[in-house]
This record gives C-alpha cells, sequence and structure tokens, in this order.
C-alpha cells in the first residue's frame, strides 16, 4: 500500500490556511500536513522536511506562489506542486512551471480529492482504474488562453475561441460557440489585453472579436454587431472606432 502524502500548505491567509489543511486531512491518502504563511516560511519548512506536495496560494505578500513553484523546480527531487487560488488568470504560467493541478477557489472537497488523486499519480502511486484526460495541462497553447472553472475542473479557454466578453462588475463572462464562462476580469483589462488580437470595444460593457463579426446592421442612425447569432447593439461612442477596425481588417492582407 503506498504511503501517505506528505503535504505542505502554502496561503498568507490563515483561515484558508486551515480550511485547505482540513479537508485535506479528511483524505485517507493524506498524511501528515505542515503549513507556512508565506514563502520564505514554506522554504524554511522544506529545508527540515520532506513533502511530497505543495498546495500554494499565488498571491502572497513579497514572493508570490508562482516563485515559489519556479524555485522548486529546481530541487533535486521537487515535490508535486497544486495551485489553490482565487486568481483564474494565472494558469498558464501555473502549468508552464509543471503545475499538477490547478484549483480556484472556494475549493470543494470533491474537487480537493481529484488533486490528491492526480498528485499520488504523478508521484508513483495507483492509476485510476479508467484513465481520466488531463484538460487542465495541455500543449502550450496556440493562443492567449484564460483557465476557467468548469464542472469542478479547471480547462483553459483560447482567445479565438472567445466571440464576445459582456462586463459583470469586477467580472467578465466570456461567449464561446459552447457557452459562456465568467472569469474575475475586467474588460477594460480584457480589451488591453486583446485589442491588439482583433477585440473592439462596443459598447462600455462589451467587447467583440471581430474574427467572430458575422454583420454590421445599421437602421434609423443605429450600429449593431450580429456575433454568433446574437445582435449587440454598439453605442455611438464606440461605432467611429468600430468603423475604423473593420476597414483594417478588410484591408488586411491574406
Amino acid at each position: 500500500m503506498t504511503a501517505p502524502l506528505r503535504v505542505l500548505v502554502v496561503d498568507d491567509e490563515a483561515p484558508a490556511r486551515d480550511e485547505l489543511a482540513y479537508l485535506l486531512g479528511r483524505d485517507p491518502r493524506v498524511g501528515p500536513i505542515l503549513a507556512a504563511g508565506s514563502v520564505p516560511d514554506a522554504l524554511r519548512v522544506l529545508r527540515d522536511a520532506d513533502v511530497d506536495a505543495v498546495f500554494l496560494d499565488v498571491a502572497m505578500p513579497g514572493l508570490d506562489g508562482l516563485e515559489l513553484a519556479a524555485t522548486l523546480a529546481r530541487f533535486r527531487d521537487p515535490p508535486a506542486v497544486a495551485f489553490v487560488t482565487a486568481h483564474a488568470e494565472h494558469a498558464v504560467t501555473a502549468f508552464e512551471l509543471s503545475a499538477v493541478d490547478y484549483l480556484l477557489k472556494p475549493v470543494r472537497e470533491p474537487r480537493l480529492r481529484e488533486a490528491v488523486r492526480r498528485i499520488r499519480a504523478e508521484r508513483g502511486g495507483p492509476a485510476p482504474a479508467t484513465p481520466t484526460p488531463r484538460a487542465e495541462t495541455p500543449p502550450a497553447p496556440p493562443d492567449d488562453a484564460i483557465a476557467v472553472e468548469l464542472g469542478g475542473v479547471t480547462r483553459l479557454v483560447a482567445r479565438s475561441q472567445v466571440r464576445y466578453v459582456e462586463a459583470h462588475g469586477d467580472y467578465s463572462r466570456l461567449h464561446t460557440g459552447d457557452g459562456s464562462h465568467l472569469v474575475r476580469l475586467t474588460v477594460t483589462g480584457l480589451e488591453e489585453r486583446w485589442g491588439p488580437a482583433g477585440f473592439v470595444r462596443v459598447h462600455r460593457s462589451v467587447l467583440v472579436s471581430l474574427a467572430h463579426v458575422e454583420e454590421v446592421r445599421e437602421s434609423g442612425g443605429r450600429v449593431a454587431v450580429v456575433v454568433g447569432g446574437r445582435e449587440l447593439p454598439v453605442s455611438r461612442r464606440h461605432t467611429p472606432a468600430l468603423r475604423e477596425a473593420l476597414r483594417r481588417t478588410r484591408r488586411a492582407p491574406g
């Protein structure tokens, strides 16, 4: 029988750290659980103790979780790393650092158990009877991607799949051909990030991909674009920028 996993939980917020340790402690596949409130504390723990896995947050004062993961990757026998964070946008970087899993807060116990299963498989433990595709760790995506939580699993949605984006306060809803996904990013932030790739603001709360614009409609001085079969109004303020972007697209070679 495989020995229980020795785990280190790293989170600067004590309630989150304690809750994660409590949930991990309920899993019979997990043994000793150590805890640290910062990256320096975690490194001190790792200096004196061997662990099989590190569950860590991304956003922490001083050195963050991504920097800790990069440091762990240089260990002669690095522990498995699973991120537990409220920041979905760092998933691509996390997987580039060979993270085994990326969980979004608040963490549900079944999702955490799945992370433990993956870590045991990564550490040479018994494989599941039916292999599960590792959707969270695909090869580097061909274009910018954002992590979303879907059915308790973190998946990557490529920018090219997104038809338009709607603002929801400090969040945004990404609309793709097979559904929509709420992410913790603002429309303004996505406009800055994806503008060079052909995303244009048509309303203060809507960003569209020019590649997915099917039709431009004008009636009574009002302009709208059709994206994915849905008509989206274009505000007067944003109409000139849309027209110019469409002209540039038509002039582009190929």
